[in-house]
């Protein structure tokens, strides 16, 4: 029978290897390999402008909550980038693959300790102002009535609100925690809220591109919440199983990590 260890609990870290703020750097060729792979995978058609959306959508956020905001923000822009030349059919709009990084950079700014406390109220702050700018081409310039921008944004202002509310802090003590049920409602809350402000931040540059009128705005106003709710779903599955998988086998966490 093994003797039950009596010595001081020790901490494993990496000394040396190719890093990008903390995290390794095979980490993240992997992660950008999983977000390319389920580029292929389409979930959702874009009405505006053709295609389908990927279902690598919905895990930019739990690669953030891996890799940490910097490291997390180049596995996706870099999947993003290979995806856009194998699975050209959920490459959306091929001009703003890199925007896809603000999601997984936002998901490593949800620390729970001081270091890099205050990195989450200005990228709030940008993603706020993003958003105004977007809604107030469809006001002042393209004339959508009020209702129609407020529901039809109501991704975009929900993920902003839940991001400036305590809800931030909350659902990454739930990532963080040990019980695994919680682990997957934080996934599916935070998922939701880091979509809808990746929405916000992307639709600033399309919305000026495609200028949708109010007849689309209405169209799209039981849909789009309904591709959110499967982005969470996605992010919620695939990261449950994949944080279970890493606590199970103990890999070295990348400094930055939240999981």
């Amino acid at each position: 029978m093994a003797a039950t260890p009596t010595g001081e609990e020790r901490q494993v870290k990496f000394l040396g290897g190719a890093a990008i703020d903390g995290a390794p750097v095979a980490y993240i060729v992997v992660l950008a390999a999983v977000v390319a792979a389920l580029a292929f995978i389409p979930f959702s058609v874009i009405l505006a402008s053709g295609g389908s959306f990927p279902m690598s959508q919905g895990i930019y956020g739990l690669v953030g909550w891996i890799l940490g905001p910097i490291a997390g923000a180049v596995a996706t822009i870099v999947g993003s980038l290979i995806g856009l030349f194998i699975a050209p059919h959920t490459a959306g709009v091929p001009a703003i693959f890199w925007t896809t990084g603000l999601g997984s950079f936002m998901a490593g700014c949800m620390v729970l300790g001081a270091k890099r406390k205050g990195w989450w109220l200005w990228v709030g702050l940008f993603v706020l102002v993003c958003y105004f700018i977007y809604i107030g081409r469809a006001l002042f310039v393209n004339h959508v009535s009020l209702s129609a921008v407020f529901f039809g944004s109501i991704i975009d202002w929900s993920g902003i609100l839940l991001w400036f509310l305590p809800t931030r802090t909350l659902f990454a003590k739930w990532i963080n925690g040990k019980n695994l049920a919680m682990t997957a409602v934080g996934l599916f809350l935070g998922t939701w809220m880091l979509a809808g402000c990746l929405h916000a931040f992307q639709c600033m540059f399309t919305y000026f591109m495609f200028n949708w009128p109010e007849d689309v705005w209405v169209m799209l106003i039981p849909i789009i919440p309904m591709e959110n709710l499967f982005r969470s779903l996605i992010g919620a599955v695939i990261g449950t199983g994949v944080i279970a998988g890493l606590r199970a086998i103990g890999l070295v966490k990348p400094a930055n990590a939240l999981y």
